[in-house]
């Protein structure tokens, strides 16, 4: 594996699922080393949330998160028993809260305090949703710059919030904002041709200014984090461009929440710097779904579970 041509990618909310983790916990002792480093700097059995649930107490924003993240970790630290860990790529990039999950194996913070700032970043989020009530929404198959214009008209027509907030792929979006601006875009893109309009099962409106609470009490919150100098490269959410230094990333995640995720520019960026290798570690293969739409040309793995590993340790 060219380490120069490589980049590890980590997946954000919404991949959580009860059983996740399981099978590397019980066949590896590095894995179950991370699981038992959670459950005991959160305090409560987040290990048994991931192997068992239930479901309701996993999809909790303050509970899914952090577990999507041990997981990603988990796997991590299993890959370097194999000489797969992140010394063996050059780059490395997170979907939102995957961020986090980034810069841990950038070796900007300890599993144990990144974790920490996951789940504050987790709860501030779930207190902003309560105070400003909003909701998501995924539009498939419309160009951006439509998409962008009939957020413009909603937005003047309610006096509402409401926006992009995460290009994810070519003719994959999705919206955040108020819920009657959002459903006036929903209504104005099925009229114009989408392929797909939908409301996602979430009352947080990530990334855009209904968040900027959340944003607040985070930046506040990092002033005591003592971040490191990047090992590896960070392809930044907000401007998809490489970050390495503590001041980059302190200033990234104080921003982060109320800006877009440009997922599509990070990995064309890393694509022009010669990456063609995408390993995708965490649950589930959404994030290697997403580069397809971007560029079916470049490699991509996905490693997650015992059987992920195994493959990779055996092509690499």
């Amino acid at each position: 594996m060219d380490q120069t041509r490589t980049a590890f990618v980590f997946p954000g909310g919404g991949v959580q699922y009860v059983g996740m983790g399981r099978d590397l916990y019980d066949a590896y002792p590095q894995a179950r080393a991370v699981f038992e480093e959670a459950d005991d700097t959160l305090g409560f059995g987040l290990s048994r949330l991931c192997f068992d649930g239930p479901d309701d107490e996993l999809l909790d924003i303050a509970n899914s998160l952090p577990a999507i993240m041990t997981v990603s970790i988990a796997t991590l630290r299993v890959l370097e028993t194999c000489r797969l860990g992140p010394d063996s790529a050059g780059w490395v990039a997170g979907h939102s809260a995957g961020e986090i999950t980034a810069l841990v194996a950038a070796g900007m913070l300890d599993f144990a305090d990144g974790l920490r700032l996951m789940r504050t970043r987790s709860t501030l989020m779930r207190e902003a949703g309560q105070r400003h009530p909003g909701g998501m929404a995924a539009v498939i198959g419309l160009e951006t710059k439509d998409l962008e214009e009939m957020c413009a008209e909603a937005r003047r027509e309610t006096g509402q919030v409401v926006l992009i907030s995460n290009y994810n792929a070519p003719g994959q979006l999705v919206l955040s904002g108020h819920e009657h601006a959002l459903e006036r875009v929903l209504a104005l893109a099925r009229e114009r041709g989408a392929r797909r309009a939908v409301r996602l099962a979430v009352t947080i409106a990530s990334h855009c200014p209904l968040m900027e609470s959340a944003a607040a009490g985070l930046r506040r919150w990092m002033e005591n984090v003592a971040f490191r100098p990047a090992r590896i490269p960070l392809i930044a959410n907000v401007t998809a461009q490489p970050i390495r230094t503590p001041e980059e990333i302190r200033h990234e995640l104080g921003v982060q929440l109320i800006s877009p995720v440009r997922w599509t520019e990070s990995i064309q960026h890393l694509i022009k710097q010669g990456v063609d290798t995408f390993i995708e570690i965490g649950p589930k293969k959404v994030l290697n779904g997403l580069i397809k739409r971007i560029d079916r040309n470049v490699a991509r793995i996905s490693v997650g579970d015992v059987a992920g590993v195994e493959a990779l340790a055996t092509s690499g």
